[in-house]
């Protein structure tokens, strides 16, 4: 299976700059799984959409101010983007600079904050900090929020409260769970009146999510590791709907990846774990019958993942109509539900 399969034209100006006034007020791509058409709707009417039975499973992890910028001590800028807070003094980080880093590099991100580079791992290295402060204290005081790359400007004020869904709780994620963004407490409302059910776990969503795939053969590529955490009582809920032939639903592919790597384990058990897991086609679902997500890179691992999930073609034909019809892309533009094949 070769990377080209998974790209397509996508024209830069839908590709949206910045959030929409209301998080609600986007469009939803809804596919309808039995004639594999389209309808186009507006994101409030995502509610209409759920049945009595379905269990909607959210990610609350929070996005940390996870970008730094510094110098060498010896002179020299230097970006450094923290993939994951490991305790209050070591992290692992990408770090951009114009000369090589080796072991026992020293970045200096202002007068009270030295980082030390221990070594690299693989793409990341791991990191140090000098100082009194822990390292969530660092990143608050001294970091900046992490959007996107593809986002061509310098994140604002707005963007610490925009790029952070509503029910954001649990600390250490360098970059949003993006469908979730558009949910209001208005959303929330109309789900509990009409008894909808939901639920959340936890996956600490990394800046490797945005790193391209750099093998031609995807049995060659990669997956960054992540760590996660799926509750008893959201494990609970889940065999309660499906023994009521309810759907699972994920916001976002963040859950579906949390919940897919959980229900693969012989004996499915609570608390933080580590899932690198990488889905293609070809991939037997466990568990998810239903996905809430925003549209996605060419050729990235999340476009391969929603292939494996409602077909190649379908999705294919859906970008395009989503593309004709310029809906908006990534983390602020709009969002599709689409079901299992």
């Amino acid at each position: 299976m070769l990377i080209e399969e998974f790209n397509f034209d996508l024209p830069k100006q839908l590709i949206a700059q910045n959030p929409l006034k209301k998080r609600d007020a986007s469009r939803l791509l809804v596919l309808d799984k039995n004639t594999k058409s389209f309808s186009d709707q507006k994101f409030v009417d995502f509610v209409h959409l759920i049945h009595p039975n379905d269990l909607l499973i959210f990610n609350d992890t929070r996005v940390i101010k996870a970008r730094l910028f510094g110098s060498r001590i010896t002179g020299g800028k230097a970006e450094i983007m923290i993939e994951r807070i490991i305790d209050d003094r070591y992290a692992l980080a990408h770090i951009k600079t114009s000369k090589k880093i080796l072991d026992g590099t020293i970045f200096k991100i202002n007068k009270d904050v030295m980082i030390n580079v221990i070594k690299k791992d693989h793409d990341l290295f791991y990191i140090e900090f000098n100082s009194s402060f822990s390292s969530f204290d660092i990143l608050e005081l001294h970091g900046h929020i992490p959007l996107p790359p593809y986002i061509d400007r310098v994140a604002n004020l707005s963007d610490e409260k925009r790029y952070q869904t509503i029910y954001a709780k649990e600390l250490g994620a360098a970059a949003a769970p993006t469908a979730g963004l558009h949910f209001t407490d208005a959303i929330f409302e109309a789900l509990e009146n009409k008894k909808i059910k939901y639920t959340f776990l936890t996956l600490h969503v990394g800046a490797g999510t945005f790193q391209p795939v750099r093998e031609n053969d995807l049995d060659h590529h990669q997956m960054h590791s992540e760590s996660f955490n799926v509750p008893e009582k959201t494990i609970q809920l889940i065999h309660h709907a499906k023994s009521n032939n309810g759907r699972i639903i994920a916001i976002g592919t963040t859950v579906l990846r949390a919940l897919e790597s959980v229900f693969s384990e012989e004996t499915i058990q609570p608390g933080f774990k580590e899932t690198s897991i990488f889905i293609k086609p070809g991939y037997t679902f466990k568990i998810v019958d239903a996905l809430l997500t925003n549209f996605h890179l060419p050729k990235s691992t999340l476009f391969i993942l929603v292939s494996a999930f409602s077909g190649s073609d379908t999705m294919k034909k859906l970008y395009q109509h989503a593309i004709k019809h310029e809906y908006r892309f990534f983390s602020y533009g709009d969002a599709t539900f689409i079901e299992r094949s």
